[in-house]
């Protein structure tokens, strides 16, 4: 029986590094897996340019979200424009996260619990509750929230916490 990609699907477009990525992913989520695999054949040859065997695609799956990661060439970089949002029960897991998604990659640059990784895709490695928090009726709160998470890189949920509750 064959899989089929769901009507809508993540594409992540990597040089040369696409199964590398997608095994790198797999392994920090942990209700994740690998798929399907396809390869470069002779068609086609003189448009992508990619050896005849080399890897295509990677089906891959992070906590129930399907992704697909292509190997397109060097054309395409990514930007900030395009991250994605991991949200954390507590501190023990958002560090956790934070270091496996930022081994490698820059967490420097970023603020308010984003980072890229080593392939320089986006994430916001954020406490559940945040969005709580931000839209709390009571400004004041919120206020407070948001000038705490604009001083952090890595977010610390006890000093956001705190700044909630004044």
């Amino acid at each position: 029986m064959s899989e089929k990609i769901k009507k809508i699907t993540t594409n992540l477009w990597f040089d040369t590094q696409a199964e590398e990525a997608a095994a790198f992913y797999v392994s920090i989520f942990k209700n994740s897996r690998l798929g399907r695999i396809t390869r470069y054949g002779k068609v086609g040859t003189e448009i992508h340019g990619m050896p005849e065997g080399s890897v295509m695609t990677v089906e891959f799956q992070l906590e129930g979200q399907d992704f697909v990661a292509l190997n397109g060439g060097p054309q395409f970089k990514f930007t900030e424009a395009i991250s994605f949002i991991v949200c954390c029960e507590n501190q023990e897991e958002l560090d956790y996260y934070w270091e496996k998604l930022s081994e490698g990659g820059d967490e420097k640059a970023q603020v308010c619990g984003w980072l890229k990784d080593k392939y320089g895709v986006s994430w916001q490695i954020i406490p559940s509750d945040l969005q709580d928090m931000l839209h709390d009726p009571d400004s004041e709160k919120s206020e407070r929230v948001m000038k705490a998470l604009f001083q952090m890189k890595k977010i610390d949920i006890h000093t956001l916490k705190k700044a909630y509750e004044g």
